[in-house]
Parts: structure tokens; C-alpha cells; sequence
């Protein structure tokens, strides 16, 4: 199996770490337009394989798309963050050019392939992708709610003090500080609702925590977090190539469900070798799917800045 990952940044070698140490593709191609950055960077992950034990190939080139060639699933990270001073048209502007010109290269070479996009807008990003190559929407993946998810459940842990991998909970709606859903009504401890175990005001501040959890880290680090973006995309790939059918809170183009058209927004998906496979009916209650409408007001005031791109 080959993964083909389309941006060399933080992101983008987290990914094809990850990748590499799970055994999840047998090639990875990282794929910069700096010289030598993803060719540094394949390198110095190949150098690892001996002591951690895996035999993944790991290739870098430089704007050479020749290279990922025959790619199962190409995850695109690349585009540029938001400036000071920068209107949100200039971002998905700049955003919309090359996740149209890397889609375009990719397909040439790989008409088959599925594509995982984590460039953002995300969800803006996802539905131009769609709208530009013409694939069927089952092919064209937006990442952000199984980070989004991730750090739910992370909160919810620290909240509870408990693992955070004996919690279910997840994330819908857009991939940001506004516009996602973390649905605390539907978390659970070890099949518990979590709501036993946590006050309402808690439980208010862990969706408020993981709301900004992009934001937080930012502020942190001074840039974009890029372990767990990494590790989530690679989750996502994982059940892609195992065919795993996991069920992965995903931007996908809607068609009436959740009462939505025309519009990529994320929901609950099952992931599998055929990329979307099913998108989950997750009964909402009123609250919630007023929720998810105002988000998708918003995803569709992002999406406007597109009208001079499509």
C-alpha cells in the first residue's frame, strides 16, 4: 500500500512517522514544493527504521509528482495559516489555488486514489476539492473531526481522571473554535454516559476546553500543533488501507442527511477501503440539530469566498 502525503511541514512528517511506526502503508512519499525539506525529512525518518522496528519505504521529492504515482490515499496538508491582517477571502484564497493544483497534479498519476484533506478552512478546502475533481464523494475526506474527537476525549479524561482511551465521545459540525459540536450528551465512560460521572458546568468547560483546543495550543507553541493532526490523519489512513470500518467523525458532502445539502461538513462516517463508506445516522435531539444547523450557516459563509474559484 502507498501513501502519498502532499506538504513536508510539522503536519505532514508527523503523519508519515506515525505511518511508518504503525506499519500502516508499505511506501510513504512526502511531497514539499521547498527543496530538500521532504527529502531532509524522509531521510531522517528512514534513519529510525532499525531501532524502531519497521521496514515502511519512505521517499522525499520535491514538487515531483511522478513519485506518488499508484497512491492508495494522498493526505493534502499543504496551504498557508492565517497572517495578521489577513481577511479570511485572502486565506481560502491563497488555500483554494493550491489544494486545486495539488489535487489536479495528484489525480494525473493516481486517478484511483482517495484523498484525505487536513488544509484549511477544512471543511471549505474538502468541498472545493470535490467540487473541482469531480470524484465521487466517498473519495474526497476532510480530517477534522477525528482530531476534533481526539481532544474530547483527552479533556474528558482529565476531567474524569480516567484513561482516556476507556472514553467515547465525538465531535461533529465544522472543523472550528465556532462551529464545532462536541456532543457531551452522547460521551461515555466504559459504556457509562458520562453525565454520571460529571456535573452540567463541567461538562460545559470540557466542550468549551475542546472547542479552542486548536486555538490553545497555537497559543502555546506559537504555531499549529501538529502530533495529534499527525496521529489523527494517520488513524484515518489506517482504517482506509485495513479497511477497519471505524467509525470517524468526518467532513463529507451531505445530501440531505442530518437535513443538509450541498454542503461538507463533519458527521459521524464509516471508514473503509472504499473511503466513505456509510455515513451514520446519529440521533440527534432538537438542541443538537439546531446546533448543527448554525454551524453549517457558517461552514456555508466560508464556503462564499469560493464564488470567484469554482
Amino acid at each position: 500500500m502507498k501513501v502519498t502525503i502532499v506538504g513536508a511541514g510539522n503536519v505532514g512528517a508527523s503523519c508519515a512517522e506515525y505511518i511508518a511506526q504503525k506499519r500502516i502503508a508499505s511506501k510513504v512519499v512526502l511531497l514539499d514544493i521547498k527543496e530538500g525539506v521532504a527529502e531532509g525529512k524522509a531521510l531522517d525518518l528512514s534513519q529510525t527504521a532499525t531501532t524502531l522496528g519497521f521496514n515502511t519505504s519512505i521517499t522525499g521529492v520535491t514538487n515531483d509528482y511522478s513519485a506518488t504515482a499508484g497512491s492508495d490515499v494522498v493526505v493534502i496538508t499543504s496551504g498557508v495559516p492565517r497572517k495578521p491582517g489577513m481577511t479570511r477571502e485572502e486565506l481560502i484564497g491563497i488555500n483554494a489555488g493550491i489544494v486545486q493544483a495539488v489535487s489536479s497534479s495528484i489525480l494525473e498519476y493516481s486517478p484511483d486514489t482517495i484523498i484525505v484533506v487536513v488544509s484549511n478552512p477544512m471543511d471549505t478546502m474538502t468541498y472545493l476539492a470535490l467540487q473541482s475533481t469531480g470524484l465521487p464523494k466517498n473519495r474526497i475526506i476532510g480530517m477534522g473531526g477525528a482530531l476534533d474527537s481526539s481532544r474530547f476525549k483527552t479533556y474528558l479524561s482529565k476531567a474524569l481522571e480516567k484513561p482516556a482511551n476507556d472514553i467515547q465521545g465525538m465531535v461533529i459540525g465544522g472543523h472550528g473554535d465556532t462551529t464545532m459540536i462536541p456532543l457531551t450528551r452522547l460521551a461515555s465512560y466504559n459504556g457509562a454516559p458520562v453525565s454520571q460521572y460529571l456535573d452540567e458546568t463541567t461538562l460545559e468547560k470540557v466542550a468549551a476546553d475542546t472547542m479552542v483546543g486548536g486555538a490553545t495550543l497555537t497559543k502555546l507553541l506559537g504555531t499549529s500543533a501538529w502530533y495529534a493532526p499527525g496521529a489523527s490523519v494517520a488513524y484515518l489512513v489506517d482504517s482506509i488501507l485495513g479497511d477497519q470500518k471505524r467509525m470517524i467523525p468526518c467532513s463529507v458532502l451531505l445530501e440531505g442527511e442530518y437535513g443538509l445539502e450541498d454542503i461538507c461538513i463533519g458527521v459521524p462516517c464509516i471508514i473503509g477501503v472504499n473511503g466513505i463508506e456509510a455515513i451514520v445516522d446519529v440521533k440527534l435531539n432538537e438542541q443538537e440539530k439546531q446546533q448543527l444547523s448554525d454551524s453549517a450557516d457558517k461552514v456555508r459563509a466560508m464556503n462564499a469566498a469560493l464564488k470567484d474559484v469554482l
